[in-house]
């Protein structure tokens, strides 16, 4: 049977049914969801940079949880992009959240109970909230949790918003691209790609077609392979002690969820 070590993930997808139930029944009964997207990141980065990260992030905590890792969701709601740059395809959040249920009830019937939604597309956020409150209804003592890679911790969250406060395909995400998936992006396009966060004191969210002239929100100028690489290490680093936390953690009361059946009336004689 496939068997976690320091280097290598437990990819979901490379195991076969009698090692999944094995797993179950030995008590590991949690595993990670990689939540990416399909959306344009400027001229400078591929579309498919979000699911890469997110594929990257639990693979890595996979690595050092023995946490079996799902294939990665490619596409999310990213319907703020708009038509302006061909690239992005988005889901509804409604369909983002029957398509996070649906998977949800099928781990929930193979005996998983802990299930981590990584996330690395910021308005996938509100979508698999929605599927958090849903499962953990439907089904009696699911835990469920929504981590997004940004914010893993407060030094992760200050990465990621160095250069801007509605970020996109900024410093941070061209970093993590050029040192972990430099196929994704254009290093000869960075310098030229900077577009200023216009969000300040703003009301309403307004698409990224009325904020940005090129998609990009940030200065991916100043991106460099040595950032990217520390951001990657501190993002996994303190996933994975969430993630650690999380598997010792019960319920603070052993309380169902829906409520005690009335005790059965005597039968008349």
């Amino acid at each position: 049977m496939a068997a976690a070590s320091a280097s290598a993930s437990v990819r979901w997808d490379h195991l076969t049914w009698p090692e999944i139930a094995a797993l179950i029944t030995g008590g590991r009964d949690a595993v990670l969801m990689p939540c990416g997207a399909t959306e344009q990141h400027g001229p400078h980065l591929g579309t498919g940079m979000d699911t890469v990260l997110a594929g990257e992030v639990c693979a890595a905590v996979s690595a050092a949880t023995g946490v079996p890792v799902l294939p990665a969701l490619a596409y999310g709601c990213s319907l703020g992009h708009s038509h302006r740059w061909p690239g992005t395809l988005a889901l509804s959040p409604q369909t983002l959240i029957a398509l996070v249920t649906d998977l949800g009830d099928w781990l929930w019937q193979a005996g998983v109970r802990r299930l981590f939604l990584v996330n690395s597309h910021v308005t996938n956020a509100a979508p698999l909230r929605c599927a958090l409150e849903i499962l953990r209804a439907r089904h009696d003592g699911f835990m469920v949790a929504v981590l997004n890679t940004a914010e893993a911790s407060p030094r992760v969250r200050a990465a990621f918003f160095a250069d801007a406060a509605d970020w996109h395909a900024n410093q941070a995400e061209t970093a993590l691209m050029l040192a972990r998936a430099p196929a994704l992006a254009r290093p000869e396009l960075c310098a030229t790609a900077d577009d200023p966060d216009r969000t300040a004191g703003l009301v309403f969210a307004h698409p990224v077609n009325r904020t940005s002239r090129n998609g990009v929100t940030g200065h991916p100028s100043r991106a460099t392979v040595a950032e990217g690489e520390k951001l990657f290490r501190w993002i996994v680093a303190d996933l994975t002690k969430t993630v650690r936390r999380a598997l010792r953690e019960t319920a603070p009361l052993d309380a169902s969820y829906f409520p005690a059946p009335p005790p059965a009336r005597p039968s008349r004689p």
